[in-house]
């Protein structure tokens, strides 16, 4: 089943072209196009043949008709052969697989490119649904001894989970993987500033890792593993949840079941197919759920903690203390029956009747969950703003929901019907966006840096990637990777910049809340450190390819508009770059420091340029 919309009827002008390419034998070397009240035509003197288009019909005159006036049809018939669903359709140039990349994963070099205009937008995808996963956030800490209790005391420290996740971003193989668990964990959101447990950054590796192994799987599946995970279950208090107690008072915890329905499955408030709220007889907002529903849907979360079965405790001599090993890390929580509330619980409509064992009162839980008509489009419509655009047309959203709620197979969920649905979708992949000032979304800030390390091919001689918490927004990027500073993520994805032209109509721009003075200052000051000099001496790029052709200032810009920007500089923005580059000379004999120097350059210009902010 196509994910793509049906092919808007194309204008004559893109009809005749199409006609041109096919046709050559009978529609070559044209006389231009002429247009008079009611008619848009055509002249191929080679033939003597005649190709227009009246209103919306199609005629043909010459010796291909018999030098009869003949209509051949409508421009709606000719729709989907002149333009093709994108699940079918290849890119036309360098400049559009870059854009689709750009919007796919995180960077776009030559080879991606070449690669992907060798086949379909669907067929690439395809094959990287089908690839297979590169090295786990867990195994790459193992393996680089960060589970040893010694005298540098991991089990207390959060270091280490930032490098796994720097380096999980910047070297995996898996990249489509690797960033649609990245778009996954700004909507189930685990912060690794929240984790106060020992084996933090283990925990953090292995929230990661369920959102790798289920970023192509059933959402379903993936809602089970996010609820029974030990990171999130320490973060929104599901470890050691207990049931009431009318004695002392106790009452289960009441989090998890607020944040699983606000946040990550069927939000505040009730919506129609396309993501738009439905509203009441008074035009009101109508609200999903109530605190009765809240209140009875934490009894289902009740009786889980960590699993530590496999636990073989060690004492660290240097603090006299005994600790775990990191088994449990990657463990789903372990049910506890006799911690789990038996009351009823009623919660959506749905009741679970008084005396049900946890386990199925779980799964009848999260299949309510699962199956809330909001589901397709609360969760479609998150996920197309971190990938392709901040203010999706309800149309688009529709679509996209649709996708969530029928693979064309029958299945509910599946994810990877989503993402082609958001990639292939034609106003994510249509160039009209490209000039329209509502369509795109401003770069978040880990995405530029993960980017450029990708783009550069950046490196860490010992494989350590020693790259630290980059969240200060005065000094560094103002934003890193599982660091969101609450449940809330990094932004809303209803954020409105106050105080802009987009606030007068209230236009959300999410990525914005990012934005101060304070971040925009910090961000060019460490890009412009980083792009030269690397990160920390452990992260440097070597600039191969840019050193043997640094001395053309105008194709160095080129490459990296091509690379960085998907071709969106405009051609004012390349002049200022270009003249700004030759100031200074640059010569193929000039020293390797004149020649970073001037690369340096470039690619700061452009990373700090709002057409490189603003991915479109």
């Amino acid at each position: 089943m196509s994910t793509a919309t049906t092919a808007s009827p194309p204008s004559p002008d893109a009809f005749m072209d199409w006609a041109e390419r096919t046709y050559p034998i009978w529609f070559s070397s044209h006389v231009n196009s002429q247009t008079t009240s009611t008619l848009t035509y055509r002249h191929y003197p080679a033939t003597g043949n005649y190709l227009g288009v009246s209103g919306s019909d199609v005629y043909v005159y010459g010796a291909i008709s018999g030098n009869q006036l003949v209509k051949v049809g409508t421009l709606s018939d000719f729709a989907a052969l002149v333009s093709p669903p994108y699940d079918v359709r290849m890119a036309s140039s360098d400049v559009e697989a870059a854009r689709f990349l750009l919007q796919a994963q995180f960077s776009a070099s030559e080879a991606d490119i070449a690669a992907l205009r060798q086949t379909s937008y669907a067929a690439w995808l395809n094959n990287q649904f089908n690839a297979n996963a590169s090295t786990t956030g867990f195994d790459w800490l193992d393996a680089h001894g960060y589970n040893l209790i010694d005298s540098k005391r991991y089990y207390d420290n959060y270091y280490p989970g930032d490098y796994m996740i720097w380096n999980q971003l910047i070297t995996s193989p898996d990249a489509v993987r690797k960033r649609m668990a990245l778009a996954l964990s700004e909507f189930f959101v685990v912060s690794l500033t929240g984790l106060n447990i020992p084996w933090r950054s283990h925990a953090i590796a292995g929230w990661w890792d369920i959102l790798v192994s289920n970023a192509f799987g059933n959402y379903r599946k993936l809602l089970e593993d996010v609820t029974l995970n030990p990171a999130m279950g320490y973060f929104l208090a599901t470890k050691g949840n207990q049931k009431e107690n009318t004695k002392t008072g106790r009452a289960p915890d009441e989090n998890y079941a607020r944040e699983v329905m606000q946040l990550f499955s069927i939000g505040l408030h009730q919506l129609n197919p396309d993501g738009t709220e439905k509203r009441d007889a008074s035009g009101q907002k109508i609200e999903t759920y109530t605190q009765n529903d809240i209140t009875n849907l934490a009894r289902v979360f009740t009786g889980w903690d960590f699993d530590q079965t496999q636990n073989v405790p060690t004492v660290d001599p240097t603090q006299n203390r005994t600790i775990s090993n990191t088994i449990f890390a990657r463990l789903p929580m372990r049910f506890t029956a006799t911690n789990h509330s038996l009351l009823e619980a009623t919660f959506l409509g749905v009741t679970i009747p008084a005396n049900t064992d946890g386990i199925t009162a779980l799964k009848i839980a999260l299949d309510t969950l699962f199956n809330h008509p909001n589901g397709g489009a609360f969760f479609g419509k998150q996920m197309i703003q971190r990938l392709v655009t901040s203010n999706p047309s309800p149309a688009y959203v529709a679509r996209v929901a649709a996708a969530f709620n029928d693979n064309g197979g029958g299945v509910r969920g599946d994810l990877r019907a989503v993402w082609r649905a958001i990639l292939l979708d034609d106003e994510a992949r249509n160039p009209a966006g490209l000039s329209s000032p509502n369509f795109g979304k401003l770069r978040e800030p880990m995405l530029r840096l993960v980017q450029w390390a990708r783009t550069f091919n950046a490196t860490s001689p010992q494989d350590t990637w020693k790259i630290n918490d980059l969240s200060d927004p005065g000094t560094k990027l103002g934003q890193s990777p599982l660091r969101s500073p609450s449940v809330f993520n990094f932004f809303r994805p209803g954020y409105v910049p106050p105080g802009t032209a987009l606030s007068a109509n209230q236009i959300p721009a999410p990525e914005f809340q990012l934005v101060s003075e304070s971040s925009v200052g910090g961000y060019l000051n460490f890009m412009q450190n980083v792009i030269y000099s690397g990160i920390s001496s452990d992260v440097t790029a070597p600039y191969t390819t840019e050193m043997a052709i640094v001395h053309d200032a105008n194709a160095l810009v080129q490459r990296l508009n091509l690379l960085l920007c998907a071709g969106q500089l405009s051609a004012a923005t390349i002049t200022l770059m270009v003249t700004a580059l030759n100031a200074t000379a640059v010569t193929t004999a000039s020293s390797n420091t004149v020649k970073r120097n001037r690369i340096a350059a470039a690619i700061f210009l452009v990373m700090a340029s709002s057409e490189y902010l603003v991915q479109k």
